[in-house]
């Protein structure tokens, strides 16, 4: 079983600095020998959620071919992660938010009866044993303030389907000065390693 599953969501490619941590992050799973899997959600888009798939994501038997093709697609993104250990999530912020392409991986990843349930207590999340480094770029600095809808949204997310085990890697004032971003940089790739290397 491979034990990291990488989840890259920005949009810049290789001027991603999300996608430039997670590339280091990588290179020192592999230098222990760590088998990576990598979902890029650019690369590979995934359908944005609509009325039509919110109802097929339910199943039944006289589902369309686009809910039968989602529904199929939900199972191996679920599958996915059960089949890791650890999930590195890129989470840089557009806007205040995540992007879309991350969005679209939430919506088709929460499924009631599969991910989580309800029950008399209320929800319970079904994935189990998971770990995720949560690794966040963005251009200012939002870290702890009400501006930050990114690591409060995914946390609740990740915690609802039953991840509770959750480190956040930050990097930050990434469009501000010049060496400020730098140092912030370098500081996320630091904090990533220790957080790899304490896994041991």
């Amino acid at each position: 079983m491979s034990e990291v599953l990488f989840v890259k969501s920005s949009i810049l490619g290789d001027w991603s600095q999300s996608g430039q941590l997670l590339n280091h992050a990588e290179s020192l799973y592999h230098d222990k020998g760590v088998s990576v899997t990598v979902r890029d959600l650019v690369a590979s888009p995934l359908p944005v959620l609509d009325g039509e798939l919110v109802m097929g994501l339910r199943g039944g038997d006289s589902l369309s071919e686009r809910q039968r093709e989602a529904l199929v697609l939900s199972d191996e993104l679920i599958a996915e992660i059960q089949g890791h250990n650890t999930l590195v999530i890129a989470a840089p912020m557009y806007n205040f938010g995540v992007p879309v392409q991350l969005k679209s991986w939430i919506d088709l990843i929460c499924r009631a009866g599969v991910t989580f349930r309800y029950t008399d207590t209320g929800p319970q999340g079904l994935i189990q044993g998971k770990n995720v480094i949560l690794v966040t770029t963005r251009g200012g600095i939002h870290q702890g303030a009400a501006t930050d809808h990114v690591v409060p949204y995914l946390k609740t997310v990740l915690n609802f389907i039953g991840i509770n085990d959750i480190d956040v890697v930050y990097a930050e004032a990434l469009n501000m000065d010049g060496e400020q971003a730098k140092a912030s940089m370098k500081q996320a790739a630091n904090e990533l390693e220790a957080l790899i290397n304490q896994a041991d």
